[in-house]
């Protein structure tokens, strides 16, 4: 068993936070929205992460500190004999291809960071912006340096565990992020023509509601929120017994929430009111954000910082991923997790060769018409994370004994309250029901 844990549950709900918020909320919340309705992806997300995502989390949450241990071990314990210990298989497997193409985000962030110090950000027209971030993502040496470099920083913060490496990392990232976040957000609802955009975000436009904009919001509640992919039973097994696991499991979403919307505020208002079109994509994030800090006085430092604070929060949710699959291998002997982490980020970056080809060298090369950074991404966030989550809930309503699973939650509460009664509910019977039914609405079977 590892001797790994928190040194205190802020450190653990600010790590926790920093997974799930990361490029989930920042950088893939504002393209997916924006390709898919804005308001109604934006109602549909809350929706799903309070009812479904969010009710999933605590599940896991319930798992890791009842097993601390890896995933697949934890389900060998609390499951000897069976087929659950797949789940932990299936989330790892997750793990790496998240972080495969995770990484290449990461690195797209290193190269714009260097070219903001540089001053090759400043100057440049609305369309010589995405100019720029076309040219960057289909040079193959500069995406590969830096995907390189990004896991290399990754590796290293991991390998140095758990409170000396990624608790003391997001305790100084997650308020710094979300304390440029909201300046960020003031600026841009200052901008001309600013309001637009935030009634693209608040006001439903219902011909978007259907079982595709069902599944990528159901997808990006789960995304957002690190949920399915096994990634919170391997933080939740380094928990003391007297952490409220209900109050971290509101703690976390609610941040997750905030950041999303904040991250809205900042991009939707600014597309509008500069003239760039809200479903740009993957993009979106790279294209906007530097044409707002070049209105902006200081807009070069301002830059930097926020570059700065985006790579933070990217590496937060990366350290959390890189941390399962390090855990599976390393199997709880911590002499061995610093070569186990160099093991899994390297063949993690070699699994990502692909995702970061896929805008040049391999943009011809698709898989059911995707380009491979897409598929990766389209796999994991529609079927492999659904899937984890589904499997999760069935695991403790089904599996574990409900005397158990209320056990751990009273652990720090106090005693047992109603909610917990309500949330039972919800990972029994409300969870795996939605998502069956969305899985056979999208696959037409209904």
């Amino acid at each position: 068993m590892s001797n790994q844990q928190w040194s205190s549950k802020l450190g653990f709900v600010l790590a926790a936070a920093g997974s799930a918020i990361g490029l989930g909320a920042i950088w893939k919340f504002p393209y997916m929205a924006g390709s898919n309705g804005g308001s109604i992806f934006l109602l549909l997300f809350i929706l799903f992460t309070i009812l479904i995502a969010g009710p999933i989390l605590l599940a896991e949450f319930v798992i890791g500190r009842r097993g601390k241990a890896d995933a697949v071990t934890t389900f060998k314990k609390l499951a000897p004999g069976t087929a659950w210990p797949f789940i932990g298989i299936i989330g790892t497997i997750i793990a790496i291809i998240i972080l495969s193409f995770y990484s290449v985000v990461g690195g797209w962030i290193l190269s714009y960071l260097w070219r903001s110090v540089t001053g090759g950000l400043s100057g440049l027209t609305q369309a010589e912006y995405g100019g720029l971030f076309e040219s960057i993502i289909a040079n193959p040496a500069e995406v590969l340096i830096a995907q390189a470099l990004f896991m290399t920083i990754t590796i290293w913060v991991v390998q140095s565990g758990i409170q000396n490496g990624i608790e003391r990392a997001s305790k100084i990232m997650m308020p710094a992020l979300l304390l440029m976040f909201v300046l960020l957000a003031v600026r841009s609802l200052t901008l001309d023509g600013a309001m637009e955009g935030i009634e693209y975000l608040f006001i439903p436009d219902w011909s978007y509601f259907d079982s595709n904009t069902m599944l990528l919001a159901l997808g990006q509640s789960f995304f957002a929120l690190s949920v399915g992919v096994s990634v919170m039973i391997t933080y939740a097994s380094y928990l003391k017994d007297q952490d409220n696991l209900g109050r971290s499991t509101a703690s976390v979403a609610i941040l997750n929430i905030v950041i999303s919307l904040l991250a809205g505020i900042v991009i939707f208002p600014a597309v509008f009111a500069l003239g760039f079109e809200p479903g740009e994509g993957p993009g979106l994030v790279f294209v906007v954000l530097p044409a707002i800090f070049n209105e902006l006085a200081f807009g070069g430092v301002f830059m930097f910082v926020f570059l700065v604070l985006l790579l933070f929060a990217t590496l937060t949710s990366a350290f959390s991923i890189l941390e399962i699959v390090t855990a599976t291998f390393s199997r709880g002997q911590d002499d061995k997790r610093k070569k186990y982490a160099w093991i899994s980020g390297i063949l993690i970056f070699i699994v990502g060769l692909p995702s970061a080809l896929s805008f040049g060298v391999f943009s011809d090369v698709t898989i059911a018409g995707y380009i491979m950074f897409d598929f990766a991404d389209y796999i994991t966030s529609s079927f492999g994370l659904p899937l984890g989550a589904l499997l999760i809930s069935l695991f403790v309503g089904y599996k574990l004994k409900k005397e158990d699973v209320f056990g751990e939650l009273s652990k720090g509460a106090g005693g047992t309250y109603r909610w917990m009664t309500v949330w039972y509910v919800l990972i029994k019977v409300v969870a795996p029901l939605a998502i069956i039914l969305i899985f056979l609405e999208k696959l037409n079977i209904i």
